[in-house]
């Protein structure tokens, strides 16, 4: 049998696969089609200090190998989260990880102590890069020092293992990395989702309500990957990779640029059994190679 544990130094999955936030609801909605301990983890949708509404419809458009999302990170708030959805999470024997959002830093940190009085969350995912929620896009998450304030803030609040998501709409995202490991994440998330937009001829107006929203899918792959491989060269912690990851053979080429898990998203819209299909490809790809352990893979691309 292989191995497909990974070992995050603060956290250990029993494969490296976790369904990625705004695509896997709060876990719940996945119980019908399998066993969600057969996952790695999963990655529950944005919380807020409050419930939020999220952006005007419409909110979803489909492009050429890809999604465009301007949800606006609606969500039933941290409250109803811990008093409604965790009771019924914190059981599983599985990774439960939740992304916390923020207006402002002081959000951003009261949400993470709000759930760090919780038990059953395995770690925090620090949201500072979903570009569809400030006008332009704007997100802590493209500049170094906003990037260290808003970890650094969070870090002083929770004893609970960060992870920061950054985003692709940068010039230089080791520098921001480089500021989120200073600050003191345990790990780093990316991709999030490319700003995007797409505009119907017939009407001459944007397809989305917000005008703009993130492309995720099979389109930003080969900027993720890109961007996960230089972060890999510049930080030490460690590495989860995403975006337009739908099958074995996509994380296996996440976890050879530098990854040690992967998280998968837009898949699960198109098929709701993606993560589980994707392990089962894993195990079977191992078995073929002769790998005692998928972890030997990490940062192994010749180069």
């Amino acid at each position: 049998m292989v191995d497909l544990s990974v070992d995050l130094g603060f956290l250990k999955l029993k494969n490296p696969v976790l369904g990625a936030s705004g695509t896997f609801g709060y876990g719940l909605e996945f119980k019908p089609f399998y066993d969600l301990e057969l996952l790695g983890g999963f990655v529950v949708k944005g919380l807020y200090l409050k419930p939020r509404e999220g952006n005007r419809p419409p909110r979803l458009v489909e492009t050429p190998a890809g999604l465009i999302n301007s949800i606006g990170l609606q969500g039933i708030g941290v409250e109803a989260f811990c008093r409604d959805i965790l009771p019924e999470l914190s059981g599983l024997k599985t990774a439960i990880i939740v992304n916390v959002c923020g207006e402002e830093e002081d959000e951003y940190a009261r949400v993470a102590e709000y759930l760090s009085r919780h038990q059953g969350i395995a770690a925090l995912e620090l949201n500072i890069s979903c570009p569809n929620v400030r006008e332009g896009g704007r997100c802590p998450a493209q500049s170094p020092e906003a990037t260290y304030r808003t970890v650094k803030k969070v870090k002083q609040a929770v004893s609970l293992p960060l992870i920061t998501k950054l985003s692709p709409n940068v010039t230089d995202i080791t520098a921001v990395a480089l500021a989120a490991e200073e600050a003191g994440t345990e790990a780093i998330s990316l991709i999030n989702t490319l700003l995007a937009m797409a505009i119907d001829p017939e009407t001459r107006q944007p397809k989305l309500g917000n005008v703009m929203g993130g492309l995720s899918g099979p389109a930003i792959k080969p900027i993720a990957l890109r961007m996960v491989f230089q972060v890999a060269r510049a930080v030490k912690v460690p590495l989860i990779g995403l975006g337009g990851i739908f099958s074995a053979e996509d994380v296996l080429e996440f976890m050879m640029a530098g990854a040690s898990a992967v998280q998968v998203g837009t898949a699960n819209f198109v098929d709701p059994d993606a993560c589980l299909n994707i392990i089962r490809g894993l195990e079977t790809w191992a078995e073929n190679h002769g790998l005692q352990n998928l972890s030997q893979v990490t940062g192994s691309l010749k180069v």
